[in-house]
């Protein structure tokens, strides 16, 4: 059990004695069951809200409360070991905090810390949403694989941005090893070239900019919670009509989850014609996994570097695209949606960018030039979407679990048109389903005029044109309702 000195007056060098033990919590909320730490009332209980500082006084690690007859100290009994070394950072500058914490059996058990403005702390951060914003993250964070080396109303640092020097350098310190190994290690040698004297003011900005982008990402592990298949096959069948293959495809994948709790060892390589519901399938899944996602439309990028960032030797060098899609989900685990895969562009000279994408499907780890650092995509659920599948290359299939989604029957876009497509459209311009009447006949014009080709764009745009009519008629006519039958279509789509 490591020993920390929670002050650093002169008079305290002396090695502390640990009083505390430290447990392993994955928790993401704090409550009196499930607190921050324990401190020792034994002697006394201590009241709901008490204020006071973490320091080590007759080298013990305690906090110090602020009492009517002055000040007396607790020991620290339990740390969540997540929190261990943000406690020595609040004690080392002297940050004046409030406590809020149940008494308990096993002590008085810590439920929230928030600090208290203009406090006297040497930290400056400490008074600017740092200290609220740290512990969302490390609740946000799993529990270190060892231990660190060195009724109320919420207060939120949501908003706060790590971009200063100073609120970089206090994350990497109270942080500890929260943060993958990789990236720990990446963010200190980053944070001297960022503070040296001896490099230029250019190297200097890129390094403090690619830590205020790597830090502002919560890196998570690839552990899922399991997901209700239920409420799965609910948000599938409310985003897509039919398609019970595919249905049961990504039924199974759930379930596959559910079991061990990871992602797939493949992504989904959805193929099929145009306008056949491919994106939404896959932004059904995310919604289901319950990820942020982010698209990546391969038809547009023309060069490697689009994907993998500049070198920092240039002075507008920048992340790729890849790394500022983390930067806007703004964690780790993500659904990556690649569309048209089949058309990414042989580039210009510099390489394949569907190449590109390999280390990224393979979840071993994405490397940015401009990071300079591999980056974790363990959590990266990766959903690529292709007219044309003949058209990809072998190395990239093999990286996908292929669903084939056929275009949908006449009888199909029947039903679409009429239960999905037609109602969408009337709830957006703000019109009853009794003001505007398609027959069945008409909708069967409708089928039948774009029967040559595929999926259900046309249809859309098809409701979309009659329902603007129908609202024209009722504004300028001063009809209380348009009925269109066959005829009626034919005419307006002609």
């Amino acid at each position: 059990m490591p020993v920390f000195d929670f002050s650093n007056t002169p008079d305290e060098q002396k090695p502390s004695e640990c009083t505390y033990i430290t447990f392993s919590s994955e928790e993401s909320e704090t409550t009196p069951q499930k607190p921050i730490l324990i401190l020792d009332n034994s002697q006394r209980k201590w009241k709901h809200h008490s204020c006071g500082i973490f320091t080590n006084p007759i080298h013990r690690t305690a906090f110090e409360f602020d009492e009517e007859g002055g000040t007396v100290s607790a020991d620290i009994l339990q740390i969540d070991a997540r929190f261990v070394s943000l406690l020595r950072w609040l004690g080392k500058n002297h940050i004046r905090v409030r406590l809020s914490g149940a008494n308990r059996e096993e002590g008085y058990a810590v439920y929230k810390i928030r600090e208290i403005a203009f406090g006297g702390g040497t930290k400056l951060s400490a008074e600017d949403g740092f200290l609220q914003y740290m512990i969302e993250r490390l609740l946000a964070s799993n529990a270190p694989k060892e231990e660190p080396e060195d009724e109320d109303q919420e207060e939120t640092g949501d908003d706060m941005k790590l971009t200063s020097l100073q609120s970089i350098t206090d994350f990497i310190t109270c942080a500890g090893r929260t943060l993958p190994d990789n990236i720990r290690l990446w963010a200190r040698r980053n944070l001297a070239v960022a503070r040296s004297h001896e490099v230029t003011a250019e190297e200097r900005r890129h390094a403090q900019r690619a830590l205020s982008i790597m830090l502002n990402i919560k890196w998570k592990n690839n552990y899922f919670e399991s997901i209700d298949p239920k409420e799965a096959r609910r948000i599938l069948d409310e985003e897509l009509y039919g398609m019970e293959r595919v249905k049961q495809r990504i039924m199974e994948t759930i379930i596959q989850i559910n079991r061990t709790h990871t992602l797939p060892a493949y992504g989904l390589l959805l193929a099929g014609p145009a306008g056949t519901g491919k994106s939404q399938v896959a932004y059904a899944v995310a919604r289901i996994l319950k990820l942020p996602w982010t698209t990546l439309d391969m038809s547009s990028i023309h060069d490697p570097e689009q994907l993998t960032g500049s070198s920092r030797i240039y002075s507008n060098a920048k992340p790729g695209i890849i790394m500022e899609a983390f930067s806007m989900a703004g964690e780790s685990n993500l659904v990556f949606i690649i569309n048209e895969l089949d058309k990414a562009a042989s580039g210009k000279g510099n390489g394949n960018p569907a190449d590109v994408l390999l280390t990224l499907l393979d979840n071993l780890g994405f490397t940015d030039n401009y990071m300079e650092c591999m980056i974790p995509t363990v959590g990266v659920y990766p959903i690529a979407t292709a007219n044309d599948k003949n058209q990809i290359s072998a190395p990239l299939m093999s990286r996908f679990a292929v669903i084939d989604i056929p275009d949908y029957t006449p009888e199909e876009k029947k039903i679409i048109f009429s239960q999905y497509v037609l109602p969408k459209v009337l709830k957006r311009i703000s019109l009853k389903e009794q003001e505007c009447v398609v027959t069945e006949e008409a909708v069967e014009a409708v089928v039948e005029k774009y029967a040559g080709t595929t999926g259900i764009r046309d249809l859309e745009q098809a409701a979309e044109h009659i329902v603007a009519n129908a609202l024209y008629q009722i504004e300028v006519d001063h009809v209380s309702r348009v009925v269109f039958s066959a005829d009626m279509v034919h005419a307006l789509l002609d």
